[in-house]
């Protein structure tokens, strides 16, 4: 139980700063970005009191200039993988038992650090490491991350206030342990503040985790592990593990004490884990926590109704913004034939005003995808949309790797509402268009539900009420987070709980109060004050 109970800080969402020319924040972030890039950083493995570089490195570059050595990260080998997951089991006594008002301190500071003396900083970081614009990178590594940190310390709060009822002579309470033995958080590279949050969410707990972030994050993730030390997260409580993502699982799943694992990343992965985790369930002294959000297939659906403008710009936003690799990314659009020449002219007006190159270069609105593995896999299915008969690229199809990861926008129409890029994750900025009869979209929001396997977002335009109702209802396991007018990207902490279901994950909802509880093991306790001293009931009589 909590040794205290007291108001905490009513938690608010970061306000975005605009970075408009001239502005303070954004001549510190060009600042911070010129340092950094101009600099390179040696980076560690976290374990317990120790920073361990093992002397096999990787090289870390920057998507938008892959030749451009930022700096180095060291591999852990299996015995630093043995000795993270010790660190974390020895922390956890006192970490644990600490009252939940410390741990609290602690997180409500690194979002302060983020909001304040980091942001620049962090900004920066998800800016060369990812090859986010300052917009994405805002929204992300500071905004998002920050009201995260605050937001789970309300929700915990939440989580502590709800206690059963009591009488004069019974006291009931329930008491929200941290899991017996260490958490595992696996983190991807798309958003600095899911890496941040994974293994903060479930340390907040008094949980204490191995974390292994993506090694295509592990710059801006060198933020993150400043801020939590200069917050005074201690030494044990967040263990860092880089390298063989294969032989890092492996071991983590095979430890006695494996309590759950919170995981962001590919379906596929997921799934191997989860199989894992069955194999050695014999192993486990107690049933582990899995929690996972996975992929996604995510559709916009457009009815007749529709405003154009508003279609086409979020359209736009919803599939291009941080080159379509959100896992809430648009990737499939169905638009009525009676609307479909005008957003059609009108996306390609808007696709032809975009630019494309650094995020140092602020009038960019998208930069380079991931890494080179991205690159080739999105070249394969564009160039294979070129010469299918069913397909056709209408807008971009263009890319270059010389310099850096570099892929147009791109639109293909589809006759096939089956065509691979209508049902295969692609994560990246493709966009593919199925054009219905106006008089079939009952039978297309039946084809929406129907094509993919994922259940993540998605969103549908209308300004018929009706259709708005007919589609709601229709659509209500095709997405974990539906929107009604509006793109299927960009869920804010605290007002749209993030996850899906069927293959998109275990939608335990990020930035919520569900998947907090998700961290703990409640204890039910029943105290009597005055304990009865015969065994005989009146029903016995005599």
């Amino acid at each position: 139980m909590p040794k205290g109970f007291f108001h905490v800080p009513k938690a608010v969402n970061e306000p975005v700063k605009s970075y408009a020319p001239n502005s303070p924040e954004k001549a510190a972030v060009l600042a911070a970005y010129q340092k950094m890039w101009n600099e390179t950083i040696d980076v560690p493995n976290y374990i317990g009191s120790e920073e361990i570089r093992t002397g096999n490195t990787r090289n870390m570059t920057a998507p938008h200039d892959h030749q451009h050595v930022v700096g180095t990260y060291h591999l852990a080998e299996k015995k630093h993988v043995e000795q993270a997951i010790t660190a974390a089991l020895e922390a956890r006594k006192k970490w644990a038992n600490m009252a939940w008002e410390q741990r609290a301190a602690i997180f409500l500071k690194a979002a302060e650090l983020i909001a304040g003396p980091y942001r620049a900083k962090i900004n920066a970081a998800t800016m060369i490491a990812q090859s986010k614009t300052i917009f994405q990178a805002e929204i992300d590594a500071s905004c998002e991350l920050i009201d995260f940190l605050r937001y789970n310390v309300e929700f915990m709060t939440q989580i502590y206030n709800d206690q059963p009822k009591s009488v004069s002579d019974v006291w009931n309470r329930v008491e929200y342990r941290p899991l017996e033995g260490f958490v595992y958080a696996i983190t991807p590279f798309n958003f600095t503040a899911i890496a941040a949050n994974l293994p903060a969410s479930a340390a907040l707990m008094g949980n204490t985790v191995v974390w292994k972030p993506s090694d295509s994050q592990v710059f801006s993730a060198k933020i993150i592990i400043d801020v939590f030390q200069e917050a005074g997260v201690p030494d044990g409580v967040i263990n860092v593990v880089f390298g063989d993502p294969v032989m890092i699982t492996d071991t983590v799943l095979s430890s006695p004490d494996f309590a759950g694992v919170h995981y962001t990343g590919s379906t596929f992965v997921f799934k191997e884990i989860w199989k894992k985790i069955g194999q050695n369930i014999h192993t486990y002294k107690t049933y582990p926590r899995i929690v996972g959000e996975t992929g996604g297939k995510d559709f916009i659906m457009v009815h007749p109704s529709a405003n154009v403008k508003q279609v086409v710009a979020n359209s736009i936003r919803g599939a291009f913004e941080f080159q379509g690799q959100k896992c809430s990314a648009a990737s499939r659009a169905y638009f009525p034939k009676s609307l479909w020449p005008a957003i059609k002219e009108e996306m390609g007006a808007e696709l032809a005003t975009i630019k494309m190159g650094s995020p140092e270069d602020f009038s960019n609105f998208v930069t380079a995808v991931i890494h080179e593995g991205s690159f080739d896999k999105l070249a394969k299915y564009i160039d294979q949309a070129k010469q299918d008969a069913d397909a056709e690229v209408i807008f971009g199809g263009n890319y270059d790797k010389s310099k850096g990861y570099f892929i147009e926008p791109t639109v293909i129409l589809t006759s096939n509402p089956k065509y691979t890029t209508m049902e295969t994750e692609l994560f990246g900025p493709v966009l593919t268009v199925y054009v219905y009869e106006d008089a079939q979209w009952s039978e297309v929001l039946r084809l929406v539900d129907e094509t993919s396997e994922y259940a993540l977002t998605g969103a549908i335009f209308s300004r018929d009420r009706y259709a708005i109702e007919e589609a709601t209802l229709a659509l209500q396991n095709s997405a974990g987070n539906f929107y009604i007018n509006d793109k299927p990207t960009g869920a804010v902490v605290g007002m749209q709980p993030f996850g899906g279901a069927r293959a998109s994950g275990t939608n335990d909802k990020a930035g919520s109060m569900q998947n907090l509880l998700r961290w703990v093991s409640p204890r039910t306790i029943k105290e009597t004050f005055v304990t009865p001293a015969d065994y005989r009931y009146p029903f016995l009589g005599e």
